[in-house]
């Protein structure tokens, strides 16, 4: 479970709640470090990072898009799989009234509402995963298999990298 001292966000209080198996990793974060400065500082692998993060489709409707840190999201693939005209990422501004987080601190645990999530297959083979706990410089370590029963999470290859 969660370190005693680990900070309390809205994403670790959802896995507390959800009686989930996880950990805690802080990291110094840096502006515009992204995932390859996490990946150093934890010392894992850049492919296990994962990014959370927050799409509209063209009628400015939110989802939450999981993604390998080492990898970008095809708009053109994710459209095709959610049978829509097109779809691409949000202002940050944008993203953080939909998510109720900061960019650079973005969970798909604890979300403001609830938004669709959308994740990478190729997520769901790894053995551990490392995904944002709600606050910058914060990830936890978790089965990438409680993405789909936690979140309901709907499965596409969207992958480009």
């Amino acid at each position: 479970m969660g370190k005693p001292s680990a900070p309390s966000t809205n994403a670790l209080r959802f896995l507390k709640a959800q009686k989930a198996d996880y950990e805690v990793h802080s990291y110094n974060y840096e502006e515009k470090g992204g995932t390859s400065r996490s990946s150093q500082s934890l010392g894992v692998e850049e492919h296990s990072i994962i990014k959370t993060l927050i799409f509209e489709d063209h009628t400015k409707s939110p989802m939450v898009v999981l993604m390998h840190g080492d990898c970008e999201v095809s708009t053109k693939k994710l459209a095709r799989a959610m049978g829509i005209k097109s779809c691409g990422p949000c202002s940050p501004a944008t993203a953080e009234k939909h998510s109720g987080y900061r960019v650079g601190g973005t969970s798909p645990f604890g979300l403001r509402k609830p938004i669709p999530i959308y994740v990478e297959r190729s997520i769901l083979a790894l053995p551990k995963i490392y995904i944002n706990g709600g606050q910058r410089g914060l990830l936890v370590s978790l089965n990438p298999c409680l993405l789909k029963t936690l979140l309901g999470v709907v499965e596409v290859d969207v992958a480009i990298g």
